[in-house]
């Protein structure tokens, strides 16, 4: 208990999977939680939870595309908690799964503006408020594939690369103002995303399509939003606080292949 208590938690992607895990786990611990997302719906249930246990939460609709509407709920969220001193980067798609030589300009396009350009609004509006209170972590939800390669999915694999040099160029620029930043690399966690791609590969049972994918990673199985959200407890709280520009892998073994 209280790992980050009275720290201001932004998580983009929060509604659901393992942002929301974040959220209640970050929550736990004694944070503030600032949950922006799109799915209104999910993401004031969430709150609602949270408000139930006592924790001080509230949601924006945030689309992490558009600089303007991250800029205004950073300067909200600042103003009603009294400040930023956590940045939880979650928020992303899985985009097409097609050659590189079919990917429309459109659909890569739109995999970079979620997962890249997102990634770079929200930490840019984030830093000045970071820097006001002379700390801050900030953590983005990177991939396995941003270490190692695959033949599928071009565009998410290149954003997920970009997350990972991302967070070691700004670690290195913001370590001066005490502004840690790091990145977090999933193996394929339970999520509906996860979901989503397996029935997208037209996987008449979505069961044992998980399964089979759980015997790549040498523990045997995927795994849950939960055993990422831990790895980003420990980065939000002062017991990571000499660890910056790292890469924190939680796949269960996929990339010591």
């Amino acid at each position: 208990m209280n790992r980050v208590k009275q720290k201001t938690c932004v998580i983009t992607g929060a509604a659901l999977g393992i942002g929301r895990a974040c959220a209640l786990h970050l929550a736990d611990e004694g944070a503030n939680i600032a949950v922006f997302d799109r799915l209104d719906e999910a993401g004031n249930t969430l709150v609602k939870e949270l408000q139930a246990r006592g924790v001080n939460a509230r949601y924006w609709h945030v689309d992490v595309t558009s600089e303007k509407n991250v800029q205004v709920a950073m300067a909200e969220t600042a103003e009603h908690f009294g400040g930023i001193e956590v940045l939880v980067n979650n928020a992303g798609i899985a985009g097409v799964n097609k050659p590189t030589h079919e990917v429309t300009e459109a659909e890569w396009d739109l995999v970079q503006s979620v997962n890249v350009k997102g990634v770079f609004f929200c930490t840019k509006h984030a830093i000045p408020f970071m820097k006001k209170a002379g700390r801050g972590s900030i953590i983005n939800l990177s991939s396995i594939y941003g270490l190692i390669g695959a033949p599928d999915s071009p565009p998410y694999h290149a954003s997920k690369g970009a997350v990972r040099l991302m967070s070691k160029t700004d670690a290195m620029i913001y370590a001066p103002d005490k502004i840690r930043v790091n990145s977090i690399h999933p193996g394929f966690i339970w999520t509906p995303m996860v979901e989503n791609h397996l029935r997208g590969t037209g996987a008449a049972d979505i069961d044992a399509a998980r399964a089979e994918v759980g015997k790549l990673h040498p523990l045997g199985h995927i795994g849950e939003p939960d055993d990422i959200a831990w790895g980003v407890v420990y980065l939000a709280s002062e017991e990571s606080k000499f660890v910056t520009g790292s890469e924190l892998v939680i796949d269960g073994g996929y990339t010591a292949h």
